[in-house]
């Protein structure tokens, strides 16, 4: 097969798609890798390491999708690049289509075959793709927020561990998910006071369990948000419904009760944000303030630490890739039900309940597509 991988153009996106490492990996089996001249100089691999891998190197962007069967990226295509699919071909990415109309009606007018790696599944009921990049995000969430509640950057100039006779930052996390356990297991280990939400009580117990009451767990209700409200420094909005708009949990009003200074973390921003005052930031101006409250709603965090990123997002695809190419996505797709839930967008039909929902378009069955 002919793959390809452009240079991610969005705002401060330095991943890239593959690893010379999975590369080797793909030409190793007989297809045939194009690697956009420079796509992973911003994660630290080198054209001649794609080279000495066997990949084609290819400077005419025009080319790199042109010629290509399978395109691999990381993050949601750009206009630019959704006028570069066509019919035939199949994109693999990072889609976060509920949140997008645009992109999606674009994706639809391609003809191409979108295929979302947030929307996979697995047999523990996971999103094994999502899952490293919401590792690195809840990671940065902490980073992000302490770095936010520093005067300078409008925060209320508080130090998240305190210091002896000064009680450390208050942090709440709205989800206990991949994204709130690791934001909330950095925020602890900084030596912040740590609350967690969420309204799974089985998921509860068990960071109760894993971190021994260390961090407070509480079920998420309104009024527990409304505590969390007034009385948290920094809170990580974490709540992720799969392929679907995330919920509006903290609303404009109730910003009138947070002191002054607070900030806001909104991890589920590619999804539209869990905070009604949220609106997606880059890396080159990542906050704003709402009412004396610090936002920080960067929609690829993970992009700022790329090499860290890339390597793990290739981990998690190239079996994934590699059914792609082997097998061809319908047969892929058919062989593996938690690989056909990625299917988002196929010749102009949308293929996931909850992106068709959002948009109020037609939902076409996969399965029927699959043979």
């Amino acid at each position: 097969m002919q793959i390809a991988v452009p240079k991610e153009i969005k705002n401060h996106e330095y991943r890239v798609a593959l690893t010379p490492t999975g590369a080797r990996e793909l030409v190793g089996r007989g297809h045939t890798v194009t690697v956009q001249a420079g796509a992973g100089e911003g994660a630290g691999f080198a054209d001649a390491a794609y080279e000495a891998a066997g990949v084609r190197l290819e400077a005419d962007v025009a080319k790199v999708w042109g010629g290509a069967e399978l395109i691999l990226k990381v993050k949601e295509p750009q206009p630019e690049e959704v006028a570069r699919l066509k019919a035939g071909q199949t994109l693999f990415t990072y889609l976060h289509l509920a949140a997008e109309e645009s992109l999606t009606r674009g994706l639809m007018e391609s003809g191409a075959t979108s295929i979302a790696y947030e929307t996979i599944t697995d047999r523990q009921g996971g999103l094994p793709l999502l899952a490293p990049m919401s590792t690195v995000a809840g990671r940065m969430a902490i980073q992000a927020g302490a770095h936010s509640l520093e005067k300078a950057q409008g925060g209320s100039g508080v130090l998240l561990p305190g210091v002896p006779g000064v009680a450390p930052a208050r942090v709440a996390v709205i989800g206990g998910g991949v994204v709130g356990e690791n934001a909330a297991r950095m925020a602890l280990g900084l030596g912040a006071e740590v609350t967690v939400l969420d309204k799974s009580i089985p998921r509860l117990e068990t960071l109760d369990d894993r971190y021994q009451g260390r961090m407070k767990t509480l079920f998420s209700t309104a009024d527990a948000i409304d505590e969390a409200v007034r009385e948290c420094d920094l809170i990580v909005g974490a709540v992720l419904i799969p392929g679907a708009a995330a919920p509006k949990l903290i609303t404009r009003e109730m910003l009138a009760e947070m002191k002054p200074g607070s900030v806001l973390v909104d991890v589920a921003i590619d999804q539209g944000g869990c905070f009604e005052t949220s609106r997606a930031t880059t890396h080159t101006d990542p906050t704003y303030i709402v009412d004396g409250i610090v936002h920080y709603c960067v929609a690829n965090m993970p992009g700022a630490v790329a090499r860290t990123s890339t390597q793990a997002l290739t981990n998690a695809t190239l079996p994934f890739v590699i059914a792609l190419a082997g097998k061809g996505w319908q047969q892929a797709l058919a062989d593996d039900p938690h690989f056909a839930a990625g299917l988002n967008v196929h010749a102009g039909q949308v293929t996931y309940q909850a992106v068709a929902e959002a948009f109020g378009l037609e939902y076409v069955d996969p399965a029927g597509l699959l043979g």
